[in-house]
């Protein structure tokens, strides 16, 4: 277990779809341990594999610590809800960067374990917002693209004072 180095936005792996895991082993579980201890020394709620580099369809996500910890592998949406919802997003590959974004407030989600194993599952609240972000940052869809241009541009702006210093 190691906490690894995280990509800075606007790095371009950051903007590149995840490959589908194939290899169900123990590099799979140490890279999961590693994705754990580096989302927790940033700290974040979510990682993916992206955001450290490595081109596979891996998040972990714990909303809190005495939370539960989910490990998915592979995920995708498979439905979502109507209605819509607002949470403070942001990104270990952006500390300090937040604004509001709209989501729906219920997914229907698919993913395997570490052992390959397939499950359906249903999430409501922040953690169907955190499911959503960590699938978009798989799929190559870094987080403020879901921001209008105006709160994009603004943001980035700060961002790029910030990461001057």
């Amino acid at each position: 277990m190691a906490v690894r180095t995280i990509l800075r936005y606007p790095d371009p792996l950051l903007s590149r779809p995840c490959a589908r895991v194939i290899s169900f082993d123990a590099q799979l579980k140490s890279l999961c341990d590693d994705l754990l201890d580096t989302m927790r020394a940033a700290p974040g709620v979510g990682i993916t594999a992206a955001h450290i580099g490595v081109d596979q369809r891996v998040s972990v996500i714990q909303l809190a610590p005495d939370q539960p910890l989910h490990i998915h592998i592979n995920p995708e949406i498979v439905s979502a809800s109507g209605e819509l919802q607002r949470f403070t997003e942001g990104s270990v590959s952006m500390p300090g960067m937040t604004d509001d974004v709209e989501r729906p407030s219920r997914t229907e989600f698919r993913y395997q374990d570490l052992d390959g194993q397939i499950f359906t599952d249903h999430a409501e609240g922040f953690l169907a917002t955190c499911i959503q972000h960590e699938i978009d940052q798989l799929d190559g869809i870094f987080w403020i693209r879901k921001l209008s241009r105006l709160k994009r541009d603004r943001l980035l702006k700060k961002w790029e004072k910030h990461s001057v210093r």
